[in-house]
């Protein structure tokens, strides 16, 4: 398989997994050559996602490393497939690839929750709400870029609505139901959208009022996508400078527990919709 010059987050994630079971079984990588009928250098591309690794050697490393795990190695298998065909890779070379390595992620997830402190979610966000959004970004977009960022949320938003969506809960601040972005008639808008979207069956929506006081993650948005796999678990967290893709352990376990902690604190799906209802009808 030839080079890449910039790998996918998909395909770093990819090599960082085969860096693991590689070293997990305290396996050399020129072992690993051997093993693979390859030189040396390429096991350190394929484990930085620079080169691909076929299916067949991809489960020979597996088995040799003692990797039992058939589910694991299975989903590794379909990472390691070319991902040309995804609707996102349209905007390749137009929007800034971490958005289309948020797509990709999204549309691999099982299931997935997000905290959001003072934005709604994107995948709920209306038309208008996020041109909104987009129009307050530091430096200014120009219009072109406008248009294609809100043609990416809306096919992005099609994994929470397609005929086999994820399960997806996500959990919002008062502070960002009284947001008005565009305004009074664009903000309420956006409530009952969000009203609407909580009665899909795999839609959770839970909200912590201002009177719930302190929680964890205060100020960061958040999202921990499950994977077709346990240890393809991802957390994507929101930055100035872009995206970022979080996966070692200790990191995972620290925001499972921080959300787990903040749907303690939130209202029931029942009283969070009823929330939202009263804060739509003071627009």
């Amino acid at each position: 398989m030839a080079p890449r010059t910039i790998p996918t987050e998909r395909q770093k994630r990819l090599g960082s997994e085969l860096r693991r079971i590689r070293t997990a079984a305290g396996m050399s990588a020129e072992h690993a050559a051997g093993l693979l009928g390859v030189d040396r250098g390429k096991i350190s591309n394929m484990e930085s996602g620079v080169r691909g690794i076929s299916a067949e050697r991809l489960r020979t490393l597996a088995c040799n490393c003692g990797c039992t795990d058939e589910k694991y190695v299975e989903a590794l298998v379909a990472m390691a497939q070319p991902c040309d065909d995804g609707w996102w890779e349209r905007y390749r070379g137009s929007l800034p690839p971490g958005l289309l390595d948020i797509a990709e992620l999204e549309s691999q997830a099982v299931r997935m929750r997000m905290a959001n402190t003072v934005h709604i979610p994107g995948l709920f966000q209306t038309p208008d709400h996020a041109l909104a959004v987009f129009r307050v970004v530091v430096p200014a977009l120009p219009e072109h870029e406008i248009a294609l960022r809100l043609a990416h949320r809306a096919e992005r938003q099609q994994v929470v609505t397609r005929d086999d969506p994820a399960t997806y809960v996500a959990i919002v601040h008062e502070a960002a139901l009284r947001m008005q972005f565009g305004g009074r008639h664009v903000a309420r808008q956006q409530l009952e959208h969000l009203l609407t979207l909580s009665e899909r069956q795999n839609i959770v929506l839970l909200v912590i009022p201002f009177a719930r006081g302190a929680f964890p993650g205060a100020g960061q948005n958040a999202v921990y996508v499950e994977g077709p796999a346990p240890q393809l678990d991802t957390v994507q967290v929101d930055s100035s400078h872009g995206p970022e893709f979080l996966y070692a352990e200790a990191q995972l376990a620290k925001y499972r527990a921080q959300l787990d902690w903040l749907e303690e604190l939130a209202l029931s799906p029942e009283q969070s919709r009823d929330f939202i209802r009263e804060i739509a009808h003071q627009l």
